[in-house]
């Protein structure tokens, strides 16, 4: 199963965005170059992300992203689904019956094993993934992580991110 570039850059932006204090927001084109991304690559899985209900963004000189909800209610299930889309990535074409030889359809009653065994794989990767939280890989970054990464992470988010007065209103802010 491979899973599109987005993926990655989202599940490490949330991450980021699990770090920053309180109301505070971060702005899109931090997060891009926190990781070496075109901001408007990343602005696309942000606004991913925002319509999904996992994050939040503010307008304004101070605007940017923060988490729409606790870092313990995101999983990773639904940062990929946000990104990817809720579509199994295996999807059955039924290709067994378009041979040089036309059975009648009653023959096809039965699933396709291919299908079934594709759809089972998918289910147990899509339960690992709902039981990942976002607060348990930043809680593992901060105790099995290199120090010296996680000390520039923990700068870069002190540095970039913008405190909020109490009446910032969400809205869809560019980057």
């Amino acid at each position: 199963m491979k899973l599109g570039e987005g993926v990655e850059a989202a599940i490490h932006c949330a991450a980021t965005l699990a770090s920053v204090d309180g109301n505070s927001t971060m702005p899109g084109a931090a997060l891009a170059e926190a990781f070496g991304l075109s901001p408007s690559y990343l602005l696309k899985h942000l606004n991913m992300l925002t319509a999904s209900g996992i994050l939040e963004s503010v307008s304004g000189p101070a605007g940017g992203y923060r988490l729409a909800q606790p870092a313990e209610r995101i999983t990773l299930l639904d940062i990929v689904l946000a990104v990817e889309g809720r579509e199994p990535a295996f999807r059955c074409g039924e290709i067994r019956r378009n041979g040089p030889v036309k059975i009648d359809p009653s023959a096809y009653v039965k699933p396709c094993g291919i299908n079934a065994a594709m759809l089972k794989a998918e289910r147990a990767y899509r339960a690992a993934l709902a039981e990942t939280k976002l607060s348990d890989i930043v809680a593992d970054y901060a105790a099995e992580g290199d120090p010296r990464s996680f000390a520039a992470s923990c700068a870069f988010v002190a540095r970039h991110q913008r405190p909020q007065k109490s009446s910032s209103t969400p809205q869809n802010p560019k980057m």
